[in-house]
């Protein structure tokens, strides 16, 4: 009984603290967010007694934000700068969404008035269909004179937003897909990709095609296209150029660890004698024996195959406009080829299990210099996408 009550205190608790964020949302005109909460409590169930509050909230929430809307929509109007046409439009699809959402949920009724809540919809179709085709032609005519009058990539790029968003609200205009074709095509940055290698070591063929192959990179630049292969008549607008300063190889080494390990172990048993020199016996008449030990050494032999490649580089941004650097990232990387194996004399009872798991293993083919060049460059990869993804060239 004590549970279940508890169990009502929490409830009530929870439901009284959710009107109180609605309320509160209402009182400080966040509109939106009060409309929201209280249509998430009136799915559930709208006609709860307890979610009277919230049918009162959201016909108060409603009434405000279609006012305030409007005020501004009729203060844009008036001031008739085509500018503020996309303020319209949007102000027109949130309320007719609005009105979309609360309709499914209608009637609501108000218990102790003996009414239903009031909500004032209004057919908003042709105010947004006179308010897109004008917006669609403004849009249209900033993006048509930008391309035409475009001082920078910065213009084609602004041009090519705004027809994507004219595409958006009106699929077909005009010929917007073109325009948008050709404001991309001019906004983008072309950046020559270029690698050298200023060291004595060869790079394997397979690490440079991943280097440069930026389509497995996964950037997400939009605007950049990078060319490893340059096209003679292009005109670059960056160039990205990959130095590998320096690649070390050690040599292959195997280094050997002698260690003697000692340890009792069981040897057989042996019988306890009583005081007379016979063997003694337990309650159930049984001989009475007990475990002999003996000491046993093994010499363990732990041979470690090693091997270390380094790789210094940088990667350097130039701006082929005016030929000033951009950015100079330095690049290291470092592979390690570890294989450990042992052999033993003597007897392998004396060594731990982890030491007797060695003896399982043999001497392995070290790594050519070339799959050591390239191990190192896994790592040099990540490096390298990681800094042409935050190199912004926008």
């Amino acid at each position: 009984m004590k549970k279940l009550i508890l169990l009502g205190t929490l409830a009530l608790l929870v439901a009284c603290g959710g009107v109180k964020r609605t309320q509160e949302a209402l009182n400080s005109g966040n509109y939106t967010t009060a409309i929201n909460k209280a249509l998430k409590e009136l799915r559930n169930n709208k006609t709860k007694k307890g979610h009277q509050r919230y049918v009162l909230l959201l016909e108060e929430a409603f009434k405000k934000n279609a006012q305030r809307e409007l005020e501004q929509v009729a203060f844009l109007e008036r001031e008739g700068n085509p500018a503020n046409l996309e303020t319209i439009y949007k102000s027109y699809q949130r309320l007719k969404q609005l009105q979309e959402r609360i309709d499914p949920l209608l009637p609501l009724p108000i218990y102790d008035e003996n009414r239903n809540a009031d909500f004032d919809f209004v057919n908003y179709d042709s105010k947004l269909i006179k308010t897109k085709t004008a917006l669609s032609a403004y849009l249209y005519a900033n993006a048509s004179d930008l391309l035409k009058n475009a001082v920078s990539k910065f213009d084609y790029r602004q041009a090519y937003d705004e027809l994507n968003y004219l595409i958006e609200i009106n699929p077909g205009y005009n010929d917007t897909r073109t325009l948008m074709e050709e404001a991309y095509e001019k906004g983008l940055d072309y950046v020559m990709v270029e690698l050298r290698n200023d060291t004595q070591q060869v790079i394997p063929v397979r690490l440079e095609e991943e280097l440069l192959d930026f389509n497995t990179f996964g950037i997400n630049n939009f605007w950049a296209k990078f060319h490893t292969n340059p096209v003679s008549d292009l005109k670059y607008d960056y160039s990205m150029q990959l130095d590998f300063k320096e690649i070390n190889i050690s040599p292959e080494r195997v280094n050997e660890t002698q260690i003697l390990k000692e340890k009792l172990v069981k040897d057989g048993f042996e019988y306890v004698l009583d005081e007379n020199g016979n063997v003694a016996k337990d309650s159930l008449g049984n001989d009475i024996k007990v475990d002999k030990f003996k000491k046993v050494t093994c010499d363990f032999y732990r041979f470690t195959q090693l091997k270390t490649a380094q790789i210094a580089a940088k990667v350097s941004f130039l701006d082929l406009q005016n030929g000033q650097a951009i950015n100079t990232y330095p690049l290291s990387s470092e592979f390690i080829f570890e294989h450990i194996y042992a052999n033993y004399q003597g007897d392998r009872r004396a060594l731990d299990n982890e030491l007797v798991a060695l003896l399982d293993l043999a001497a392995v083919p070290f790594p050519s210099n070339e799959q050591m060049v390239y191990d190192a460059g896994e790592d040099l990869k990540a490096r390298l996408k990681d800094i042409v993804r935050r190199n912004n060239f926008n």
